[in-house]
């Protein structure tokens, strides 16, 4: 576990995503939950170190599996965007691995079985304050990078949580996204939060040049499809755009094959989506 102030900690060593956890005299804010209820458990646990007070909450920062399938594991109540509590409306009460290969993290889990989801007991639609002590904790709607995308930002400590928004040495999540409010959403990062320490929900602290850098990846990526769909390029066009994306990023060896599946996965999902009209808007597998 890291600490990045007094009473705020992150881990980045579960598979899945990085987790926060903001220790208060009133309680513990947890930010996102790891995919596995063993590293669940194993996470709760690890939490019961820090100095904080009896009540717990989890922030979940979008709709993602790889942040809310091990919700349930932490036990305790749950907050997120409205468009997350959405989606869970729309799933399955019964988790059910589905047969894509979307380069999630979760799919690399051994042994989930039958899980059941958790939905939010509380949402928000743009703005919402936990003020548990003199240390507010907002959460903010910042849309681009997935369903109910939100920031969890501490004003006092100066530190920003927002989740898929900037990943490091990784592809990003597309089957959901929406790319102008994406970038949109990272300018406002940038312009707003200079002296921010950035957490990153897959990759921990980011610097202000991988922030940068993320911006030119996401606004090439949407420069090449633009591209295709004013050519009225048929989907399997998208294919020849996962090499290059590839190698525009530092990814390690090991990850290579999961991420070209990630990213062929979600340049599909997106093109069919967003420019020939033909995708499942309400599918939320990835």
């Amino acid at each position: 576990m890291q600490t990045l102030a007094p009473q705020v900690f992150i881990e980045d060593s579960y598979p899945g995503v990085t987790l926060g956890a903001i220790a208060l005299p009133h309680g513990l804010i947890q930010i996102d939950a790891p995919p596995s209820p063993e590293d669940g458990r194993s996470w709760r646990a690890a939490l019961l170190s820090l100095n904080s007070g009896v009540e717990r909450l989890l922030v979940n920062l979008d709709a993602h599996p790889d942040r809310t399938l091990g919700a349930r594991s932490m036990d305790c109540t749950i907050i997120a965007h409205e468009d997350t509590a959405s989606a869970f409306r729309n799933r399955p009460t019964v988790f059910k691995s589905q047969s894509d290969e979307t380069g999630a993290d979760w799919e690399a889990v051994a042994g989930l079985g039958s899980i059941r989801w958790a939905p939010p007991e509380i949402s928000f639609t743009e703005r919402m304050a936990i003020e548990w002590s003199n240390f507010p904790v907002i959460l903010e709607s910042h849309a681009g990078p997935g369903i109910g995308a939100s920031w969890a930002i501490l004003p006092e400590a100066g530190i920003v949580f927002v989740g898929d928004l900037v990943l490091k040495n990784q592809p990003p999540f597309l089957a959901h996204a929406r790319l102008p409010e994406w970038l949109n959403s990272i300018e406002h990062l940038m312009a707003k939060y200079q002296n921010y320490v950035v957490v990153s929900g897959r990759g921990g602290v980011v610097s202000y040049a991988e922030i940068k850098a993320q911006h030119e990846y996401l606004m090439q990526i949407h420069t090449e499809l633009e591209s295709l769909s004013k050519r009225q390029a048929p989907l399997d066009a998208v294919e020849a755009l996962v090499t290059p994306c590839m190698n525009a990023l530092n990814a390690p060896a090991h990850r290579q094959k999961q991420y070209a599946q990630r990213l062929a996965y979600g340049l599909r999902q997106y093109y069919a989506r967003h420019y020939l009209a033909t995708g499942n808007t309400d599918s939320f597998d990835e």
